[in-house]
This record gives structure tokens, C-alpha cells and sequence, in this order.
């Protein structure tokens, strides 16, 4: 609404985290006068993290790239659309005719997950490749959540979601949402959910090496070895078997080899875990008991027990914990989302496929189209049919974020072309031949397609821009129409229809769970979420199954073959009776003001305290003769990276913690700001050659490393 001539106000959601926060942000011109929280928003209700303000910082940053630009030399040269266009166009299409289509090589980095212009309109140029080849951040990620709901419920989107506002029971084993704003659990003021749940009577408990921020308002708190999660999640489901806690209640119909499970973990035990965890067994069967006991509750696993050796087998074993307590499909359980524009059963649903096609070199089997990113940098360095040669990377700094740092930077240096759409020259986008820069987040609109649809509480909200597009700049979806119409033209094709991010929104609202065409009150459309910009409450996440179930049986597959399988790794895991106590294992650590490594240019996040720091038991320091704040070599198998040491019993003995995302001190980048702040990259010293084996998600948790005095 307009509050003068020349000053407006405009509602918007934040996209830098999975929090969607709902924002009021105030402008007069070109100048935005504040950032603050939207009180009007039915989900965020005012509550917004200090990310938001790096909206403004993003929007005004003088490295932003504003026009497309080509690499000559080591310098920089503003090119027009239609030569930057044409030339990407011709260099992957003469490379592609040359050595075939797997030559080009496909990344596409968080970022495109928080911007509906990406979802909707990339395959518009990156279908036309035919390349095998993709890959993306989600095998840095939460690859094994969307491999194991596809393997038991029959839909790679279809995770269930805590239900935190109503549980009276949150286990939390490797997350700490207080710092991430949730993930894979859309939830604004996380704080204040889980201080209601407290309040109410409810029980939070946290597992994790690390003392965190969301440990640290926790009922009960119990440090684990790094990379022993497996063997806890197996004794806890091993105990509710075993003393008959198990009540599937209306799920039971529904269940296809529930059996299967209770003979495949009966080996598991607590006692055995205990030595290899260091929680002691009788801990975990009470914590069996007390999940059983809760009447309402829910086991939420995240990055610590994702991205590591056991990632598919960990979240498998949080589905069937909250299966067997009842707890899956039940308010204060784990729900599935009913969305508006629904990504599951609606116009763009892709179930999702596994093992179709391998990597050339590794053998390491693709997910929905997608071969894991720890084995991007052996494609492009083997020699032989199908070598990568050309990389085309979406608002992505795998350099950063990918596994083993150093090698990536050799690899990429060595392509034929590459092609970066992307606003900033980072320490990936440094080595393109051609910068595509979109607009930024503040000139276009926005729909969040992934996070509503993981949403704590059903909701919905469109946004408009808040400042026009500037004269001669492009989206990021009509960058892409633009190379695909080129593309098609060269392959003789016909390219995809012309359409707008919002008309595709608009389709699926139409044709959604809260249409006019499905009887439902609301009749949403476009037009009424345009009406309504502070957004739309849908109510309470609700039981669905077997609704929503997509398997061909409409069963749940608890016993997936691939798991039952893997389960001989975390025997012979088992059979090592206790960890190695003798060497360091090193884990990641999340900051409120962190976003992977894409804020650290917006000074106001930076400034302050030094935060890449390496976290480190004071009993380990005193072993190894070091003092808190000096400056230490960290070395693994891969490399090393010299940071300074702060002696905290925040970790626990044995383990080092170093923040994920820094490292900004390559030569070549173009970002002021973080390059004042470089610190290191922990990516430097994660091992390409560590991952689960079944889904191919990196191992970024529990690297062995040495450290001493530099």
C-alpha cells in the first residue's frame, strides 16, 4: 500500500532460509528505508532473524554483477545480452556435438531452491542438453530424505514434517534448528515453538557432538561420537521391538514388512552401540521409553545425520522410529504438508527414479536425474568417453560447499567452457568464461514451491516485487527461455512454450487442494493471494494416509531391500567394539547469521567477532600442547587449512568443530566484503572419496583429522 507519494510498503517473504519468514519492508524510491517483520503474517507473526536485513545489503551490494560479462585474461568485460547468449549457446553446442551430450555438465546450488524462477523455468535450456551429467547440492545435503521417501512411501518429496506446534516429545538427533531456522521443517521463531512446547508439559531433547544453541534450551542433552548415529537410531528402534513398545495403531493396514525390520535390528542393541556412541545404554532405552510413553511425538533428524557414511540408513531408521511409536500421520507426530500449489500430487510432480544410470568413473548410482556431487571433479579429470568438458553452474560455489575443495579448482580450471548464472564472481563463478547475472530477489516476485511445502502449518503467500526491473536487465527464468530458444533453434527443436513463473503458479492453485475446482472454500487463485499479500492461514498440517501415500501397493515399504542390505556396514562397524579414540573427528557448525557461503558479503552479518574458528575440547588442547586463540594446521587427507583454536567443552572430547561455507581468500574473487573476512574453507579438508555409498551423499561429518601449532 502507498503511505505517501513517494513512500510504500511492501509485503514479502524472506528466501534466505527455510524460516520463509514474512516481511514488511519499507521504501522510498531506490532507497529502502527498513527491514522488519511482518505482524499481519499468519505463520511468522512479526518474528524475523537477522538475515533479513542482508535483503537490502544483496539488493545495493556494489559487487553485484549488473550486466553479463566474459572472461579475458584475468580481467572482466561487460558484453551485451544477446553476445553473452549467443556465445554460451554456441560454445556448449559445438562441445556437445563434438563429444557428446554426458560432456556438459550440469550444477545447480542452493540458492535455486529459494527463487521459484529457477524451479519453474530451467528445463526450458537444461532439458534440451540430454546430458546425464547433472548434479546439484542436494547430495551436499538432504539427499537420503528424498531417497528414502522414495523407496517407502513412493515419492521423493513426500517427507513427513514434525509437527512441533502440537508434539510433547522433540528428539532431535544431529540438527540445531535454533541456528538454522529449521530445515527440512519449515518453522519461523523456532524459539518461542519450542519454549510452547516446554510450557505445555512437552520433553526437547537433543543428540549431537556439539553443546549448540538449540541443545542449549533443551530438557536433556547427550554428546555422540561423530559418525555413530546409525548404531543409536538402530539401538533406540532395536529397544521399542524388544520391550514391546511398539504401537502402529492406524498405520497397521498400511505397512508392508514391518516384520522384516523387527528380525533385521534385533542384533542392534543398546549395550552393543554403547562403546562405539559413548551413550550409555540404559540412556537409550529410556529414551525409547519416554518417545513410546509421549502419547505425542516425534524423532527429527538433519545434517548431522544426513550428510555423512550411514546418511540413507540414519533417516530410514528416524521414519520407522516414528512408524512403530505411532507417531507417523498423527497431529504432534510427523505429518505430510497439504500445500496450495502441491509439488507431490500436483502439474510438476516427479516421483522420482534411482539407479537408472551410474557415474562414469566411480559407479555411484544418480537420484531423480542427479549423479552425487562428490563425484563431479573424477568426471571432469578422467580421461576417456564422456570426460566432462563444459560446466554450466546455477547460483552455485561448489568450490566452497562441494567436498575436497582444492581438487574442484584443479578440475574446473581445466574445462573447455563455462557458464555461471550467478549475480557475484565467487570462488566458483571465477572460473566461467561467461557470467549470466539475474536480477536480484527484490526485483521480481516470489512463490516459495519447496518450503511451504514443508511447512509446519499449512499457509500460503505471493509477493510482489518490491523495485521494477531495471531497464536491459533479465530474470533468471528469462535467461533461461532466452538460451532455450537459442538451443532449440540449433538442435532443430521446438522450444518449451512461452509461460511466466506466475501464470504456472496460478495453474497450480487452480488446480490445487484449495481450488474452486476442488470444492474448497478458500478458491484460491493468483488474484486472491495478490489480494491478500500478508499471506493465507490453511490450518493445522492434518493426517493424510494412505490419501497420500504414492506406492503402485498404497502400503508403506518399511523393509526397503537397499537398507535391509546396508545394515552389514553398521554390523561390521559394531564388530570394532569401540571408536578410535587416539585421532580427531572433525564436524561442521551452523551460525544464525550464516546462509552456506553466500552472506558473507553483506558486512552487516560479518562484522563483530571472528566466527570461523575451530572449536576444540580443552582437554584435547592440553594433549597436544596448544592454547586457546593461537592459530593451528588442521590436516585430513586432503589438505590442510591454518585457523585459530577457542578451547570450549561446548564440543565433546575427541571432536573439532569448524563452521561450513568460509574460505573466501582465492585469488580472483570479486567480493570486498568477505574477502576482508576470508577465513577458511572446510571443504578443503572434506574427503571426496568419503560418502554413503547408497545414496552417494557426501560425508561432511566425522572427517579424521590431525591437528598442531602452526
Amino acid at each position: 500500500m502507498t503511505i505517501n507519494a513517494q513512500e510504500q510498503t511492501h509485503y514479502r517473504a524472506c528466501h534466505l532460509c527455510d524460516a520463509t519468514c514474512g516481511l514488511e519492508i519499507r521504501r522510498r524510491g531506490d532507497e529502502i528505508l527498513s527491514i522488519k517483520g511482518d505482524k499481519q503474517d499468519p505463520f511468522s507473526r512479526g518474528y524475523y532473524c537477522p538475515k533479513a536485513l542482508a535483503l537490502q545489503d544483496i539488493h545495493n551490494d556494489p559487487d553485484r554483477l549488473r550486466q553479463p560479462v566474459k572472461r579475458e585474461g584475468d580481467n572482466w568485460i561487460p558484453i551485451s545480452w544477446d553476445e553473452a547468449l549467443d556465445l554460451t549457446v554456441d560454445r556448449i553446442f559445438d562441445i556437445r556435438e563434438k563429444q557428446g551430450p554426458n560432456s556438459i555438465a550440469i550444477y545447480l546450488g542452493n540458492p535455486c531452491v529459494h527463487n521459484y524462477g529457477m524451479f519453474t523455468h530451467s528445463g526450458h535450456f537444461l532439458s534440451l542438453l540430454k546430458t546425464k551429467s547433472r548434479f546439484s547440492a542436494t547430495s551436499l545435503d538432504q539427499l537420503p530424505h528424498h531417497l528414502v521417501s522414495y523407496l517407502m512411501y513412493g515419492h521423493q518429496l513426500l517427507i513427513p514434517i514434525s509437527d512441533i506446534d502440537h508434539t510433547d516429545y522433540f528428539l532431535v538427533i544431529g540438527a540445531n534448528p535454533l541456528a538454522s531456522n529449521g530445515s527440512i521443517m519449515t518453522v519461523p521463531n523456532v524459539r518461542k515453538r519450542l519454549k510452547a512446547l516446554q510450557n505445555r508439559g512437552g520433553k526437547l531433547v537433543v543428540i549431537d557432538p556439539r553443546f549448540t544453541e538449540t541443545a542449549k534450551v533443551a530438557d536433556e542433552h547427550h554428546f555422540i561420537r561423530p559418525g555413530t548415529d546409525a548404531a543409536f537410531l538402530l539401538a533406540l528402534l532395536q529397544t521399542l521391538f524388544e520391550e514391546n513398545l511398539v504401537d502402529t495403531a492406524h498405520l497397521t493396514p498400511l505397512l508392508n514388512g514391518l516384520d522384516d525390520v523387527r528380525s533385521a535390528v534385533r542384533p542392534f542393541t543398546s549395550e552393543r552401540a554403547e562403546p562405539l556412541t559413548g551413550i550409555p545404554a540404559e540412556t537409550v532405552k529410556q529414551l525409547a521409553r519416554d518417545l513410546a510413553a509421549a502419547g505425542r511425538g516425534v524423532c527429527y533428524g538433519r545434517m548431522g545425520v544426513s550428510v555423512h557414511m550411514y546418511g540413507t540408513l540414519c533417516l530410514w531408521a528416524v521414519q520407522m522410529i516414528n512408524i512403530v511409536t505411532g507417531n507417523l500421520d498423527r497431529p504432534g507426530g510427523a505429518l505430510f504438508t497439504k500445500p496450495a500449489f502441491d509439488t507431490i500430487g500436483g502439474p510438476v510432480s516427479r516421483p522420482g527414479h534411482f539407479g537408472a544410470w551410474s557415474s562414469r568413473v566411480s559407479n555411484l548410482p544418480e537420484f531423480s536425474g542427479e549423479l552425487p556431487a562428490v563425484a563431479m571433479s573424477e568426471e571432469m579429470l578422467t580421461e576417456g568417453d564422456g570426460q566432462i568438458k563444459a560446466l554450466f553452474t546455477g547460483a552455485a560455489n561448489p568450490v566452497l560447499t562441494s567436498t575436497n575443495g582444492p581438487l574442484l579448482e584443479k578440475a574446473l580450471g581445466g574445462l573447455e567452457f563455462m557458464v555461471s548464472l550467478d549475480p557475484f564472481i565467487n570462488e566458483t563463478t571465477r572460473f566461467a568464461d561467461v557470467i549470466l547475472p539475474p536480477t536480484s530477489t527484490l526485483e521480481h516476485d516470489h512463490y516459495d514451491m519447496a518450503f511451504l511445502a514443508m511447512a509446519v502449518q499449512n499457509v500460503v503467500r505471493f509477493n510482489q516485487p518490491v523495485f521494477p526491473k531495471p531497464d536491459g536487465a533479465l530474470h533468471d527464468w528469462e535467461i533461461f527461455t532466452e538460451l532455450g530458444k537459442r538451443m532449440a533453434k540449433k538442435l532443430g527443436v521446438q522450444p518449451l512454450p512461452d509461460s511466466t513463473p506466475d501464470q504456472m503458479i496460478d495453474f497450480g492453485l487452480q488446480t490445487g487442494p484449495y481450488s474452486d475446482q476442488a470444492g474448497h472454500p478458500e478458491k484460491l487463485s493468483l488474484d486472491r493471494l495478490k489480494q491478500n499479500p500478508h499471506g493465507i492461514d490453511l490450518g493445522p498440517l492434518q493426517p493424510s494416509l494412505p490419501d497420500r501415500i504414492y506406492s503402485d501397493s498404497k502400503q508403506i515399504n518399511c523393509a526397503p531391500d537397499i537398507i535391509i542390505v546396508d545394515l552389514e556396514r553398521v554390523e561390521n562397524h559394531l564388530r570394532q567394539t569401540t571408536s578410535d579414540e587416539s585421532g580427531l573427528l572433525m564436524i561442521g557448525r551452523r551460525h544464525l547469521f550464516d546462509a552456506n557461503s553466500w552472506l558473507h558479503n553483506c558486512k552487516r552479518l560479518v562484522k563483530g567477532k571472528n566466527r570461523c574458528l575451530l572449536f576444540m575440547h580443552p582437554d584435547d588442547m592440553t594433549d597436544l600442547g596448544l592454547t586457546d586463540g593461537q592459530t593451528v594446521k588442521i590436516t585430513s587427507r586432503v589438505g590442510s587449512v591454518e585457523v585459530g583454536v577457542k578451547a570450549t567443552d561446548e564440543v565433546m572430547k575427541g571432536v573439532v568443530s569448524l563452521p561450513h561455507g568460509w574460505g573466501h581468500n582465492r585469488p580472483g574473487v570479486r567480493l570486498s566484503i568477505a574477502s576482508q573476512h576470508a577465513g577458511v574453507s572446510m571443504n578443503d579438508l572434506t574427503d571426496e572419496k568419503a560418502f554413503d555409498p547408497v545414496s552417494g551423499i557426501a560425508s561432511l561429518n566425522a572427517i579424521p583429522v590431525t591437528v598442531a601449532a602452526v
